[in-house]
């Protein structure tokens, strides 16, 4: 479990001040497609109000 902690905050980048993930690496967290990803977020958008995209 450790393990994957460090290979998730690996991904995590700051960008203009703001810390960031970008969608394939959080797909590929979640262990599906970044189209599917996406099409899920557009679906239940008030299920993902924190994230941008």
């Amino acid at each position: 479990m450790e393990q994957q902690i460090v290979q998730i905050q690996s991904k995590i980048r700051e960008i203009k001040g703001r810390r960031v993930m970008f969608d394939f690496d959080l797909a590929e967290a979640y262990g599906v497609k970044t189209k599917r990803l996406k099409e899920q977020v557009r679906r239940n958008i008030e299920r993902f109000v924190h994230i941008t995209f």
